[in-house]
């Protein structure tokens, strides 16, 4: 218990920073939903990230995560953190995407889920406490449970796209 507590809590953290942006997009709908790119284009033409990336989404996420990480007995600070590298991991995914000419909302297994996951725990391996086995599971786990989440959040009314 004492590999998989520690793991989990983290995988928990992870899942509150990708579904705090999704909850406030519902209770707030456009208030405050700037794009953080500010429609931006790359040299390519095409949206630096687009506009489903908002500032919004971000603090909502980072606040979220700090929050979780106090009820778990964790740091905020270190909450915050994981908060703020799922994010950077779901910016550098966005980047990518457009990048292929996917719109936002498109579906790419693996850009999608990989680097809001290993971003944040690679960033953070040390405070965190997680060995390179648990680094992957974690990975893997979020890889493989995001998708189903996903189409539940669809159901819900939360996400626009069931994936």
């Amino acid at each position: 218990m004492d590999v998989i507590w520690p793991a989990l809590r983290v995988f928990l953290l992870l899942a509150v920073a990708n579904t705090a942006p999704l909850l406030m997009k519902h209770w707030l709908g456009a208030r405050w939903a700037a794009p953080l790119d500010g429609g931006r284009t790359f040299f390519d033409g095409r949206p630096l990230l687009g506009a489903s990336k908002t500032i919004r989404g971000i603090v909502a996420a980072v606040v979220a995560t700090a929050l979780a990480a106090l009820v778990m007995g964790m740091q905020a600070t270190l909450g915050a953190w994981v908060g703020g590298g799922a994010m950077l991991g779901d910016l550098v995914s966005s980047f990518v995407k457009r990048r292929l000419g996917l719109k936002s909302s498109s579906r790419a297994t693996g850009i999608d889920q990989i680097p809001e996951a290993l971003v944040p725990l690679v960033i953070l391996h040390a405070a965190l406490g997680l060995s390179p086995l648990q680094i992957v599971a974690i990975t893997l786990a979020f890889f493989v449970l995001e998708m189903p989440a996903a189409r539940l959040y669809h159901r819900a009314g939360l996400r626009d796209q069931p994936y």
